[in-house]
């Protein structure tokens, strides 16, 4: 018998906690429906905030095997898919016309698979981050769409690969160019902001269980305020970690000039920014 969806979504929470992630609710409704529906999983949201994790922890979560393509402007089919291994060949074929036999140079063994035909072919349940496809041009989304939705990919004199796992697919956005209103239309949507400053606390808890409430609550509401400056690279999650484990590490108990002086390194990446921050630590840290 087949439990009930909030039985399920439970399950589903106790297992990305398990695995270090600590989501919301919208996060969670929307990967339980990725699950039931089969659709693909579309996420956009500020740098720094995790939404490669997300795709990272759900697979650890889900005990599936992890694929990443990693797209960059100019990316290619042969760097999604695969490419001919032309140098085997050419020794292969040297081989054989010296030794008086012909040998097929087109076979799987000739051919160096890419992470989305590796995913395809995977023979356990699978999810394949296609991360920041934003940066590909429309061409190659296209074909990612035509591959996805037709569970198949055909490599010219290999062959056609069917799909051959139940495949979960996450697709990342920073909005550096407009999706194609196919990938919108296929895909459950995802907005993945800042977190709350108490759901940031519980992050920051799960990788620093030691932390006292005190310097945590400080940290997480200096961060937050930061965010709200108009700077050039706000702190990601990631630094909000980095940031407590410092002044953990320097024994400090309460952020003052001469810690965040220190410490500003951790949290800032500029030096103008740098020059905002330092300034709104003196309009007092326990503001929120």
């Amino acid at each position: 018998m087949k439990m009930d969806p909030s039985g399920r979504i439970k399950e589903l929470e106790s297992a990305l906690r398990n695995s270090g992630y600590i989501p919301d609710r919208e996060i969670l409704i929307t990967l339980f429906l990725s699950l039931e529906l089969k659709k693909p999983v579309l996420v956009e949201g500020p740098p720094g905030t995790g939404k490669t994790l997300l795709a990272r922890k759900t697979a650890e979560a889900l005990g599936r095997d992890f694929f990443r393509i990693q797209c960059y402007e100019g990316i290619t089919f042969e760097q999604i898919v695969g490419e001919w291994n032309y140098q085997k060949q050419l020794l292969s074929l040297e081989k054989s016309r010296l030794g008086g036999y012909e040998e097929d140079v087109f076979g799987e063994e000739y051919f160096i698979k890419r992470p989305l035909l590796s995913a395809f072919i995977n023979d356990k349940p699978s999810l394949i981050l296609i991360d920041e496809i934003d940066k590909a041009d429309e061409e190659v989304e296209s074909f990612l769409l035509q591959a996805l939705g037709e569970k198949q990919i055909t490599v010219n004199d290999l062959g056609t690969f069917d799909l051959k796992n139940d495949i979960m697919v996450f697709l990342t956005s920073n909005s550096q160019r407009n999706l194609l209103d196919e990938t919108r239309d296929r895909c459950l949507y995802l907005y993945i902001d800042y977190p709350s400053p108490e759901r940031e606390m519980e992050i920051v808890k799960a990788h620093v269980p030691s932390v006292p409430m005190g310097i945590l609550e400080e940290a997480v509401y200096f961060i937050n305020r930061v965010r709200r400056l108009s700077i050039i690279k706000k702190p990601s999650i990631r630094a909000t970690v980095d940031w407590v484990k410092t002044l953990m590490s320097l024994g400090r108990e309460h952020i003052d000039d001469e810690t965040l002086e220190e410490t500003l390194g951790v949290i800032v990446k500029n030096r103008s920014d740098g020059d905002k921050v330092r300034d709104l630590l003196k309009s007092g840290i326990k503001e929120k």
